[in-house]
């Protein structure tokens, strides 16, 4: 399955970072999921989160942490390394949530892997960092 990875291949993981987003801020949680390998790894403790094992479980944590919050989120200047059917990208991101009790801006990366799949490419690592909080509690 191993071909030479092209603009196509470029194109596809930053239009599936762009579903990503979209996805998530209007909560369609199976689309959602459907961007991620079953046996994806999701590791947010550098944003103060936790460690996820697996597309069901950290799709679940992420649904019910955002159920009751309005949400944005944003990546630019995607930064892709290819290895055969693999990628590696670090995202810039910024994202604002906003529930009862706060109302939070984060500035920092995305660092993931992606792999080659036979429906197309997949997120099968990511680790959020956060360079910058701004928070309020309301």
């Amino acid at each position: 399955m191993t071909q030479m990875p092209g603009f196509e291949d470029w194109l596809e993981i930053c239009n599936l970072k762009a579903r990503y987003c979209r996805l998530l801020d209007s909560k369609d949680w199976d689309g959602w999921a459907a961007l991620f390998t079953e046996d994806c790894e999701i590791d947010t403790r550098p944003a103060g989160g936790t460690l996820e094992q697996g597309r069901d479980a950290f799709v679940a944590m992420v649904r019910h942490s955002l159920a009751d919050a309005r949400t944005a989120h944003q990546v630019h200047s995607p930064e892709i390394t290819f290895h055969g059917d693999g990628a590696d990208v670090v995202w810039a991101m910024q994202d604002r949530v906003v529930k009862d009790s706060f109302a939070l801006t984060g500035y920092g990366h995305y660092h993931e892997t992606y792999v080659r799949t036979a429906d197309g490419w997949k997120i099968a690592r990511q680790t959020l960092s956060r360079l910058i909080v701004d928070m309020v509690r309301t």
